[in-house]
């Protein structure tokens, strides 16, 4: 699935991944089997609404689900290892080392008690066994890096004195410290004006594109993207309906939920003044409906969707998707407004 150009074996698998929650109403199965691959040096999109599972998959392949959480089935391959069966121990020598993730909001991610400069420094130290003093100066020259202007100074101030755009950065300074093989990056633009989302962006691609680290990015913003992903993972309801390479998935979508998201990107030319949306709302993971999950939304089901569920299907090369409809040409989802 994998499709990096590299001979050898993907440097993320993640295989049948199922995860389920204990709640006050049930077990809440949240991810249904959900597998892909990233090599060194690739850029995974993930995409979908809401609660459709992409920040759950994250914390996963970290091991950071709450206690509520577990993993029930599948393997979570890093190089060969199986995540998923490491003590804690070892986990904690790769969080952070060998995987990082951006976080979906800064403001709560870093610790408000401690200046950016620590908690940037505090990295190098738990890892690479710098010293306080190495560790403070390679800090302040990894926040110049990612545009933080007067680093120096702005690694003494506390997160509540940084901006949005500067927490975004110096959340990344903390990501890419220890150089590690693999970013997550969970929404890492929103809530940031254009110009700073543009800036962190070309701070994702330099830095993949200088020590080939792969990047599974996550966002609900398509345009972001179209311009930054090699591929492209569409989920909905805790499932993966349809993966392909950007360039097939934008230009040909496939599955009838990849295309009512792509219909309601706005657009600064679209006549209509009402944006499109997607009728209804994504399903509780306490009531996944019957046989194709998206049926209720759809409209393109059959009675075929209502009763007898799909399988994530090769439809062409490097693309697979969840539908029993596939394929087949005048589709009304398909049809320009």
């Amino acid at each position: 699935m994998t499709a990096t150009g590299d001979s050898g074996p993907p440097l993320l698998a993640v295989q049948d991944l199922t995860v389920a929650f204990e709640t006050l109403r049930g077990r809440m199965a949240v991810l249904d089997r959900v597998g892909f691959e990233v090599g060194a040096g690739e850029v995974l999109g993930l995409v979908g609404e809401s609660g459709s599972g992409k920040s759950v998959t994250a914390l996963s392949i970290l091991g950071l689900l709450s206690e509520q959480g577990r993993v029930d089935a599948g393997q979570i391959l890093f190089g060969g290892r199986d995540l998923t069966r490491l003590p804690e121990r070892d986990l904690c020598q790769i969080r952070g080392r060998e995987i990082a993730m951006i976080f979906q909001e800064p403001m709560t991610s870093l610790n408000p008690v401690f200046s950016v400069g620590f908690q940037v420094a505090e990295v190098l130290v738990e890892h690479l066994a710098l010293s306080r003093r190495a560790a403070r100066a390679r800090g302040i020259e990894l926040l110049g890096q990612v545009g933080i202007p007067d680093p120096a100074r702005r690694a003494s101030e506390y997160p509540h004195q940084l901006s949005g755009g500067m927490r975004q950065r110096a959340m990344i300074a903390m990501a890419m410290a220890c150089r590690p093989r693999l970013l997550l990056a969970d929404e890492p633009t929103t809530a940031l004006d254009v110009t700073i989302q543009a800036q962190i962006l070309d701070l994702v691609r330099r830095l993949r594109t200088e020590h080939r680290t792969a990047v599974v990015f996550i966002s609900h913003d398509l345009g972001v993207i179209a311009g930054t992903a090699d591929r492209v993972l569409v989920m909905y309801a805790g499932q993966v309906v349809e993966t392909a390479p950007s360039r097939d998935l934008f230009g040909a979508p496939l599955h009838p939920y990849t295309r009512l998201l792509l219909r309601s990107i706005p657009r600064v030319h679209a006549r209509a003044a009402r944006l499109r949306t997607i009728p209804g709302t994504a399903p509780s993971p306490l009531l996944w409906p019957a046989g194709c999950r998206f049926h209720p939304r759809c409209p393109d089901a059959i009675d075929r969707c209502r009763s007898d569920r799909p399988a994530l299907s090769a439809a062409g090369p490097g693309r697979t998707v969840r539908c029993w409809r596939a394929g087949e040409t005048g589709l009304p989802s398909a049809v320009e407004e």
